[in-house]
């Protein structure tokens, strides 16, 4: 995919966060990393490297959006289940290719900011927790439940990607499907 100067940026803080956390990282190794012109930076994103992580962040909650709507290409029969377990085999691919050094950008980024004034991490997590929601409306449940087990979800997906990077080990992503699988079929 050929991406231009200000995509490569977005996706190169996305990756950067990912391992470090917004405020672990420079806006010349944003750069660096995205192989894009240095004077680029200011005409892209004149807001500065707040703008820049916060594209970022958007950038990774419409990705986790997009492949939570992938999810019915994947099989002939859709499950809730089924869905928590696409959700979290990118997880389990990355970890056991890769090593444990990145997680989620969305996650990083509330761990940096504590929960203040983070519009663009609250907008992310938006639009990952809808498409759960929608998803799981279209196999039948109902907008309420669909809610609740959305946030459920997204809440044990990110504290077991946690747990693998903090242990060097698939096992919480495998405990958090087996465990909660269950739970989740009506």
């Amino acid at each position: 995919m050929n991406r231009t100067p200000r995509e490569r940026m977005v996706y190169s803080a996305a990756q950067l966060v990912r391992a470090r956390g917004p405020a672990g990282i420079g806006v010349r190794e944003i750069i660096e990393h995205a192989g894009a012109p240095r004077g680029s930076f200011q005409h892209y994103f004149p807001g500065g490297k707040d703008q820049l992580v916060g594209e970022a962040v958007l950038w990774a909650g419409d990705f986790a959006a997009q492949w939570v709507a992938h999810y019915p290409e994947t099989t002939s029969g859709p499950t809730p289940s089924g869905l928590f377990a696409h959700m979290v085999k990118p997880w389990q691919d990355e970890f056991a290719k890769r090593g444990y050094e990145r997680g989620c950008p969305v996650m990083a980024s509330v761990a940096d900011l504590g929960g203040t004034d983070a519009p663009q991490v609250q907008a992310a997590l938006d639009r990952w927790e809808q498409a759960v929601t929608d998803e799981l409306v279209r196999m039948g449940m109902s907008a309420a439940r669909s809610r609740r087990l959305a946030v459920l979800m997204i809440s044990t997906l990110e504290g077991a990607i946690m747990f693998a990077r903090l242990r060097q080990d698939l096992t919480p992503l495998t405990t958090a499907v087996d465990t909660l699988s269950p739970a989740l079929n009506p």
